[in-house]
């Protein structure tokens, strides 16, 4: 029972990507022998894909998050135990979607119950506990979860057509730049099938289908750009001529963060023109700067600016994080959006913070990101906007962000402020 227990495992974790992916897109997985080399050798491993900026960078990511992906499959009665260590960064969490690409449930980084004799260092704001003293464990089970209990639901409530699904670890501005998984190794993954336990150990290095030419690669970057590309083509609206902030019609598909909400513009490029944003920045604990993310009073947990491709996979460009946001005395950003034939961050000046365009040649959605509001800066974020239906130029009061179009010249000239009289 157990060879054949491991063997399924061993089916699930090294070529699960292809299964659950060929069941999102409705196609036909390439035998396992199609596999790329050096992808998930002997009994494979957990977390196969890694999104970010620059690897598998799709689905509007932030630029200062990084995204590890697990496929899996659920019995009935089967389920996925889950070992790790809170990172040092100021977000983290655990997400599970559909083959929809939606949400299905979402576990928090405060919401998740160290074991004894540790700490939760995003639940209380105190100074952060070595790694051996800041452990977790969560189990993701097929059918209702119970939060408390550290589960997290891996199945849609309403049914799907296949038990396949995908969980995230989400890691956002760890303390350390130079380690993405905040400092931690990824969680260890067991998993629990027909009463047989399997541990699998995390990849020594994702697998990037877009870095193969096989045809589960192919398959696997068809279904990401079909999929993402159907899920966005008509979630944006508004007018690129008139660089207006407004609520996306959806996120749906898109694997939404539910502690994220955001508002977006649409933009055209026009060669000598760039745009200005501007608006009053919420507080935030710079935990790059030594604060607990658990720090009281801080209006959001994080908040960024970001440039995004609007041509599927929906890349990100560039983002602008809080904590790398150039603030003014009075409390507010000025973004500039800019190719650096027109201007250049060095030209702009101190006060100003320049996000690059990218591609000229592609349409694009400029988002302003909103995490977590504290209770009493939900009025004025984005979450209150869309839960109440309205309009956020209206409801979020100084901390909407003002758009305009303006010439690179008065801004090099005149300055910002000539762009809004």
């Amino acid at each position: 029972m157990f060879t054949q227990v491991k063997h399924r495992v061993g089916a699930i974790v090294g070529f699960i990507v292809g299964a659950v992916l060929a069941a999102v897109a409705g196609v036909v997985p390439a035998p396992a022998s199609a596999a790329p080399q050096g992808y998930a050798p002997g009994p494979g491993c957990a977390w196969q894909l890694m999104s970010n900026s620059t690897d598998l960078n799709v689905a509007f990511p932030d630029a200062n998050a990084t995204y590890w992906i697990l496929p899996y499959a659920l019995g009935p009665g089967d389920s996925i135990r889950l070992s790790g260590t809170f990172p040092a960064a100021r977000y983290f969490s655990l997400n599970t979607y559909g083959t929809d690409l939606d949400t299905v449930d979402t576990l928090r980084d405060n919401q998740i119950r160290p074991d004894a004799g540790s700490i939760n260092p995003f639940a209380a704001p105190v100074r952060m506990p070595p790694p051996s003293k800041r452990t977790w464990r969560a189990t993701v089970v097929p059918g209702a979860a119970d939060h408390s209990r550290n589960e997290i639901r891996g199945l849609p409530a309403g049914g799907q057509n296949v038990p396949v699904g995908f969980l995230i670890v989400r890691i956002y501005v760890p303390d350390d730049p130079k380690s993405p998984n905040g400092g931690v190794t990824l969680p260890n993954v067991t998993f629990s099938i027909a009463g047989q336990s399997v541990p699998v150990a995390p990849c020594a290095q994702p697998f990037n289908p877009r870095n193969y030419n096989g045809p589960i690669a192919q398959a696997l970057t068809r279904v990401f750009d079909d999929a993402i590309g159907n899920a966005a083509s008509g979630s944006f609206p508004g007018d690129a001529a008139e660089a207006t902030f407004v609520n996306p019609a959806s996120t749906s598909g898109l694997f939404p963060n539910g502690d994220n909400k955001y508002i977006g513009s649409l933009l055209t490029y026009r060669p000598g023109r760039v745009a200005v944003i501007r608006g009053k920045a919420p507080s935030f604990p710079n935990s790059r700067a030594g604060q607990s993310p658990a720090t009281p009073g801080e209006q959001l947990r994080y908040w960024s600016m970001c440039q995004n491709d609007k041509v599927t996979p929906y890349p990100v460009v560039a983002c602008a994080a809080d904590y790398a946001t150039r603030i003014d005395a009075d409390g507010y950003y000025t973004y500039v959006v800019a190719a650096p034939s027109d201007l250049t961050a060095q030209v702009a000046g101190s006060d100003l913070t320049v996000i690059p365009w990218g591609s000229t040649s592609v349409s694009k959605v400029v988002f302003l990101r909103n995490m977590l509001p504290s209770a009493g800066f939900y009025p004025n974020s984005v979450q209150a906007s869309q839960a109440t239906k309205s309009d956020p130029a209206s409801t979020m009061g100084p901390y909407y962000p003002r758009a305009t179009y303006c010439a690179a010249e008065t801004v090099r000239t005149a300055g910002w402020q000539a762009c809004y009289r």
